[in-house]
Parts: C-alpha cells; structure tokens; sequence
C-alpha cells in the first residue's frame, strides 16, 4: 500500500463523519447505530439518502450542499476514495453528510426497517459476468427492502448501456413504477426538466466527466421500489458493452449476457 494511502486511513480514522465496518469488522461487532441515524449522528428527523458505490463522494456532497434539509450518506469499501468526499464535507461544515466504509452486500446490516427515503447508484460497476454483485439485482434490491421506505425511490445514473438496459427490463418484468428515464440525460433531456432536478442530474463525478469527454451518452433512470411482492431476474440476453470504462479492467470476451 503506498504511503499517501497509508496517510489517508491514518487521517481518516480521526474523522468524526467517517463510520468504517468492513465485512471482518461487522462481523463481529454489531452496528449499534442501526435503525439510529437520524437521533445519533444527524440529530434531527429529516430524510435520509444513500449513495451507494460513491467513489470520491462528489455526488454526496454534492447533494448536501443543494439540500440542507437532507441527511446524505455516502457507502464506499474503498477508503482512499471516501477520504476526499469526507474530508471536503469537513471542511465545509457539512453537517448533513457521513461516510460509511464497508461492503454493500452487508449493507442492510447498517439502516434499520423506513429508514431510508431514496437510493443513488452513479457509475455502479456494470457487473456483467455476475447478476448477484449488480447493485439493481434482485439480490440487493432485496436488501434495500429491508430499510427503504414502501415505495422509495432507486436513481441509476450510469454510462453503461449493459446495467441501463439490464434495469429496464427488470423494472419491466416486475412492474415496479417508473417515473424517468433517458438515454442521453445531456441531451433533449436535461432540457425538459425542472430547474431543481437539472442541478440534482447537473453533479458530475471525476469519471463521470471522463465519459463525457469521451462522448458517452450518461443515462439515468428512477423508479419506486415497494416492499411487497415477489421480484424475478429478467430472461433476457442483453449485449455487452463493447468499451472499457475509465480505468476499468478489460470487459468479458463474451457477446451477451443475462
């Protein structure tokens, strides 16, 4: 590990809105603050947004700085990264802002039953050769049912035409109701919108912006997710995506995938 990494953990264990539970950690000793965010840490009774997969934690400070009035909360396994959202919500006395590290497979161990009003998932790692590990699977939106409100709404914000197309039709094959979607959130799209939801959508990742450069059409989608009710994996072949995302190993040599 090199020693700027080193560094960072090291700071970061002083951080008072870093809450770090990797898969060995919770394990063993239970998060005492499940189902207690708001009284514990937040101190008040207004909703609470996740951002799972956050990176560097643009979009949740982001989020934070446009709403005051929100809690945010940004889920990461990769420290380094978490460190500079974190450290900027520091600085800017952010105090509707916290970072969890750990895994997001466990990650129902963390939020208690309504906890949590709405999901953001930017950039997800598409996931094509595994159905379990996409964050829009039925494996964890089984998870997400266990703290998000009935009804809460997941946000795909995504440059991968595999995971936007994937979604839809899982969205589709289970009649969960949607209430946006496009294909090329920078184009027409944007424009339609209200002035509110063009400065949500507006929050560009440091990856983000890589694809934009490199003339990719960003997508996004959200739909409501209700707690009851069986969901099913679409059956479906879709194609893979014929391009390698910034930084991202080398994609499957296969030519479609469920």
């Amino acid at each position: 590990m090199s020693k700027g990494k080193l560094q960072k953990f090291a700071e970061m264990e002083t951080f008072s809105n870093v809450f770090q539970y990797p898969y060995g950690v919770i394990s063993k000793i239970p998060f005492d603050m499940k189902g207690h965010w708001r009284e514990q840490y937040f101190h008040n009774d207004n909703p609470v947004i996740l951002e799972l997969g956050c990176g560097k934690g643009e979009y949740t400070v982001g989020l934070a700085r446009l709403y005051p009035n929100i809690n945010f909360i940004g889920i990461d396994i990769k420290g380094a990264r978490i460190y500079t959202g974190a450290k900027q919500a520091l600085d800017e006395n952010l105090s509707n802002v916290a970072f969890l590290r750990t895994n997001i497979e466990i990650i129902d161990r963390f939020f208690g039953k309504d906890e949590v009003q709405e999901i953001w998932l930017t950039f997800s790692d598409p996931q094509m050769k595994n159905v379990h590990k996409r964050l829009t699977s039925t494996f964890f939106l089984t998870r997400y049912r266990h703290f998000l409100i009935d009804g809460g709404i997941i946000h795909l914000k995504t440059d991968s035409n595999f995971l936007f197309t994937y979604t839809g039709y899982l969205v589709e094959c289970n009649q969960l109701p949607t209430l946006f979607r496009t294909e090329d959130l920078y184009g027409s799209a944007l424009s339609t919108m209200d002035e509110s939801t063009r400065e949500i959508l507006g929050i560009h990742t440091y990856y983000e912006n890589q694809w934009i450069e490199r003339g990719l059409n960003i997508k996004y989608m959200k739909f409501h997710l209700p707690v009851n009710g069986n969901l099913q994996e679409p059956d479906v072949e879709i194609e893979l995506d014929d391009y390698r995302s910034y930084k991202r190993p080398k994609r499957s040599g296969l030519i479609t995938s469920k």
